[in-house]
């Protein structure tokens, strides 16, 4: 005994001697330190007024006894539970109602803490030690910030990682070429059909829905709440029809919305996934307006990836039923695309070697600038726009052509995109000459479609296909998903089109500022024929609706 008692004393000597820190011992053997907790994330300003169900999360690396901590602004301090905690903890005057808004355990706080709006230090401190501290300024509504990540995150975001799978059989197909094939793949469901979508005006598709609903398969609309120029009468037919036929549909919306917008393009039918850069419209998926990408994958693994994206977005508190979200609402009049194109690319089956799915804006930008970074042979971009020079994905695509990569870029050439492409298009074209890349960059001249709807890019022997747009909210505001497809077939046939497409446009485009008289006079003559409403957000034309 004499002997264990020696040694303890030399190890207390020895501490003191060194200057080493000798952590506090609860009673049940947890420690105290100014290194084991870190304030994680602060939410401030819930939906609710009042603010309640505010929240502060912890970290503690290893069982800590918190008795005597507090957590303070510098003007209201809160006191932590006396017991030992471990683990991801959020603390809460709310509890009750803090358990809302995250996953993590949720643990009382005693006394007053009143997080503000505008900004606040938070410290924690045990006794008179301080512990760790964190600061945050102008809380946006029902969102979480991210100390570590130095962000803030819209409450409730998904972290969904991209799923790789073995690819298999698939169908790539293209529009308006192909008008039947989406119909095609949902009416051959015999389990269930779940849609995510932007906008839902095809009646065709919805006949479809019916008709399979009436068989006792699971059919699920996800859409949209508040799509740029709103919901329009069209559609909201459309949507009547399915409730009325037993289908069930929810919107995003309300102010528990987690993404600026939900933009998917994507259904789950049976153990198969159909995505697309269209949305279930007649000028999308109908074939009667724009130029997009789309695949069917036979690929189970790829399906169960998806119907989780899906069912996280419909099972979260913005997902309104439609009864209850068009109750007291005006829906816009909108005119539907009449086009009719030949086809000139029939649908391909194609083996895929591998396939990812990407979600934005958990994962996709990120996953698509290292798929452009590591292609060392070719870059084939197409796209209604790119919002700026400094688009990540656009300086990912200057970098391979940098390290002599072959780039083409194909931007849209409808009225409303026209001259910003024009601008970029010249811009690129002149850097390309100048650093002598082999890179050219063109704005569309539309032949056997009417507009460039598409979101897509090969990089070598991978295609991307999906409703990602080149700018930077798309990127990190909105539900977006992609899939990419690797494998010499899926890249070949994406690639044979963009061909087409491409020998069909100008190599120089028409000066910039001819484009502004042109699209002043077109517009106005368009608006004696027709409505046509546009919405113009940052100085940009987000979307558009005719």
């Amino acid at each position: 005994m004499s002997a264990r008692i020696v040694v303890i004393a030399v190890a207390l000597v020895l501490a003191v001697g060194t200057g080493l820190p000798v952590p506090a011992t609860a009673s049940d053997g947890a420690t105290t330190g100014p290194a084991n907790a870190t304030l994680v994330a602060a939410y401030p300003n819930p939906v609710a007024d009042g603010d309640p169900g505010e929240f502060v999360t912890v970290r503690f690396d290893e069982a800590t006894n918190t008795s005597g901590w507090t957590l303070t602004d510098g003007e209201t301090t809160a006191r932590l539970p006396n017991r030992t905690l471990n683990g991801t903890v959020a603390f809460s005057m709310q509890p009750s109602a803090a358990r809302n808004d995250t996953d993590h355990r949720v643990e009382p706080l005693s006394g007053r803490l009143l997080l503000a709006d505008d900004g606040d230090r938070l410290a924690i401190e045990a006794g008179d030690e301080p512990i760790a501290t964190a600061r945050y300024r102008n809380a946006p509504e029902s969102a979480l910030r991210d100390f570590e990540s130095d962000e803030w995150r819209p409450i409730g975001a998904t972290e969904h990682e991209p799923i790789r799978t073995d690819g298999g059989s698939a169908t790539a197909f293209v529009l308006p070429d192909a008008p039947d094939r989406t119909v095609e793949t949902v009416r051959s469901a015999t389990d269930r059909i779940h849609v995510a979508g932007y906008t839902f005006t095809s009646e065709r598709l919805a006949d479809v829905l019916l008709e399979r609903a009436n068989d006792d398969v699971d059919v699920r609309v996800l859409l949209d709440g508040a799509p740029v120029g709103g919901i329009s009468e069209r559609q909201a037919r459309q949507l009547d029809r399915l409730v009325d036929g037993g289908v069930e549909v929810r919107l995003l919306a309300g102010p528990h919305r987690r993404y600026q917008h939900h933009h998917p393009k994507y259904a789950v039918v049976d153990d198969r996934a159909l995505v697309s850069t269209e949305n279930f419209k007649p000028a999308g998926t109908g074939g009667m307006s724009s130029r997009g990408w789309s695949v069917v994958l036979d690929d189970r693994s790829a399906a169960a990836a998806l119907a989780t994206v899906h069912e996280s977005d419909w099972s979260w508190r913005a997902a309104t039923p439609w009864s209850a979200y068009q109750s007291g609402r005006d829906f816009a009049d909108g005119d539907p695309a009449i086009g009719e194109f030949d086809p000139r690319h029939e649908p391909e089956r194609i083996d895929v070697e591998a396939t990812t799915v990407l979600v934005a804006p958990d994962n996709a930008a990120t996953e698509l600038v290292s798929i452009v970074d590591a292609a060392d042979d070719r870059v084939l971009v197409q796209q209604v726009r790119i919002d700026s020079r400094g688009n990540d994905l656009l300086r990912a695509v200057l970098r391979a052509a940098d390290r002599g990569v072959r780039v083409r870029i194909h931007l849209g050439g409808s009225w409303y995109v026209e001259e910003d492409n024009a601008e970029l298009v010249e811009w690129l074209n002149r850097r390309a000459d100048a650093e002598g890349w082999d890179l050219e960059a063109r704005v569309d001249d539309a032949d056997g479609y009417e507009k460039i709807h598409t979101k897509g890019v090969i990089a070598d022997d991978t295609a991307v296909v999906g409703s990602l747009n080149w700018v930077r909210s798309a990127q990190s505001d909105n539900r977006e998903v992609l899939v990419a497809l690797d494998g010499d077939e899926p890249a070949a046939y994406y690639a044979s089109v963009f061909t087409d497409d491409w020998r069909e446009s100008q190599r120089n485009p028409v000066p910039v500022g001819l484009f502004a008289v042109t699209a002043v006079a077109v517009s106005g003559a368009l608006l004696l024929v027709r409505r046509i409403e546009f919405v113009r957000k940052r100085k940009a034309i987000t979307d558009w609706q005719w």
